[in-house]
């Protein structure tokens, strides 16, 4: 079955949030290979210290670009971005009790696991799409990539689409009555008294 353009394009977006959450995997993983290095004898700490810190902050940009750019299809442990910003350095972690240590392992392999969940769900639905299902993704900022039902993104929203209504109609109703020769004697005896209009001869 030949997929259309636009089935493609959602593809290609869909192949490009794998690869996206992939990467923050593998950061993910490399976060805990220096942290659990850190102990280790004969180490040299500062330069662990260093790529610590580097991870640290690709973690931090990869996460608020993967988070706008899944959407709805974003399900990393909430405590995620928690253990990053809470891990100030090797030094005051491993300073702590072992308990401590023990707890924040537990908290990495907790949003270890909801990474691979998030990729997981992505990747199939990468696989439905190939198969030509219809499947829904995330608008991006060069416009949505929608493909459930046709819908699209932009516009405006229900609320400020009502009001507009709302004015036009108001404006049309008041531009109408204008032309009616009794409200239009009337309004101008208004307009008069409140010095909006000059006074008619």
């Amino acid at each position: 079955m030949s997929l259309s353009k636009k089935q493609l394009r959602l593809i290609e977006q869909v192949e490009r949030n794998v690869a996206m959450c992939r990467e923050f995997m593998n950061d993910w993983l490399l976060f805990n290979q220096i942290l659990s290095a850190y102990p280790s004898p004969g180490v040299n700490k500062a330069q662990l210290e260093n790529q610590f810190l580097k991870i640290k902050s690709k973690l931090a940009r990869e996460h608020k670009v993967l988070k706008e750019t899944l959407g709805p299809d974003y399900h990393l442990d909430v405590n995620t971005m928690n253990i990053v910003s809470g891990a100030t350095s090797l030094e005051s972690i491993y300073n702590q009790s072992e308990i401590a240590v023990k707890k924040l392992q537990s908290e990495w392999h907790r949003a270890f696991i909801s990474i691979n969940e998030t990729l997981g769900g992505i990747e199939d639905k990468k696989a439905r799409a190939e198969a030509g299902e219809k499947v829904f993704v995330a608008p991006t900022g060069g416009g949505a990539m929608v493909a459930r039902g046709g819908g699209g993104g932009g516009g405006l929203n229900k609320n400020v689409k009502a009001v507009l209504i709302f004015l036009v109609v108001v404006v049309a109703v008041g531009v109408l009555l204008w032309f009616i020769p009794f409200t239009h004697d009337f309004y101008v005896q208004i307009f008069q008294k409140l010095g909006w209009m000059e006074p008619t001869m």
